[in-house]
């Protein structure tokens, strides 16, 4: 992913001193897996059936509410939101998968999410899929959660991918980015104990497509390959600037997007670094590009 598609920075006015946390697909059946936050499925279930007045509930109204959308700032998320939301029935909307790619709690009683929408349409015969960006900052009322800042990005066509996609992405795949060193450190001291090599990929837990290439790793094909060879270390950007020095230090442009891997020796030393944004785009590469990575870059039998 070259840029991060989500942007929340207005958040920190509602809370000062914080920041987001670092924190198979759906047949067109209707049915979805859980998103793992009992309010968000509630909410998907009112988009699929196309709930307006529903929707709207699920929004708080107030002085600090807006919706971000890719026409602007909204002051009234519940109107705007649930208009537009619901308006995605009438279009063959059949099917709705929310994947939480990172999540937060700024404060006691709010949840901050990034998140994946999935949308499966019928119309004249013919099937489409697309795909929404989107942020949702959820507070708690009593026993209840509404929504009451959100943002999303325009809708896209879904692409199409040969590599595996997680049903529920690891939304503790890249630790905070302050971890980095440390785990740094340790991946070193185990490389020159068993003589490996350390797989360094660079992202964040925002980016999806982090997300497919981490499922790809861990598939039965590839998972053996790595365990065999590497210590992998996930080095979290952030919002794209935490951890700027290390990927200079091995030599991976992140401005080329993410992830982006680097592989280094038991001391520290560049192996090979991915200089054109090789994998950003999990849409483009395939399994055999995965494999021919590692296995190309892997420590020398007997070395």
């Amino acid at each position: 992913m070259r840029v991060r598609i989500i942007f929340l920075a207005m958040v920190a006015f509602l809370f000062p001193g914080t920041l987001p946390a670092s924190h198979a697909s759906q047949e067109a059946t209707g049915s979805a897996i859980s998103s793992g936050f009992e309010p968000l499925d509630h909410w998907r279930a009112a988009v699929l059936a196309g709930d307006r007045p529903g929707l709207k509930l699920l929004y708080i109204v107030s002085p600090q509410s807006y919706a971000i959308t890719p026409q602007g700032k909204i002051n009234d998320p519940a109107d705007e939101e649930s208009q537009f939301w619901s308006a995605l029935h009438a279009q063959g909307l059949t099917a709705v998968s929310a994947k939480i790619l990172e999540r937060g709690q700024p404060e006691p009683g709010v949840e901050q999410m990034v998140l994946r929408f999935e949308l499966t349409f019928q119309s004249k015969g013919e099937t489409q899929r697309k795909v929404i960006g989107g942020v949702q900052v959820w507070g708690q009322m009593g026993n209840d959660w509404r929504i009451f800042v959100s943002q999303r990005t325009e809708s896209g066509f879904l692409p199409q991918m040969s590599l595996p996609e997680p049903s529920t992405p690891n939304i503790h795949l890249y630790p905070e980015p302050a971890e980095a060193t440390k785990e740094l450190d340790e991946a070193l001291a185990s490389a020159k104990s068993d003589h490996k090599r350390v797989l360094v990929v660079f992202g964040a837990n925002w980016c999806y497509d982090c997300h497919v290439l981490d499922e790809a790793m861990n598939s039965p094909k590839v998972a053996p390959l790595v365990g065999a060879n590497y210590h992998v270390v996930h080095i979290n950007i952030g919002e794209g600037k935490d951890n700027s020095a290390l990927a200079s230090r091995f030599l991976v442009p992140l401005d080329k997007g993410i992830p982006s891997l680097a592989v280094i020796d038991a001391n520290g030393v560049v192996v090979t670094s991915q200089k054109q944004g090789e994998f950003e785009s999990a849409a483009k590469i395939g399994m055999s590009d995965v494999i021919g990575f590692l296995e190309r870059w892997k420590p020398a039998a007997g070395k």
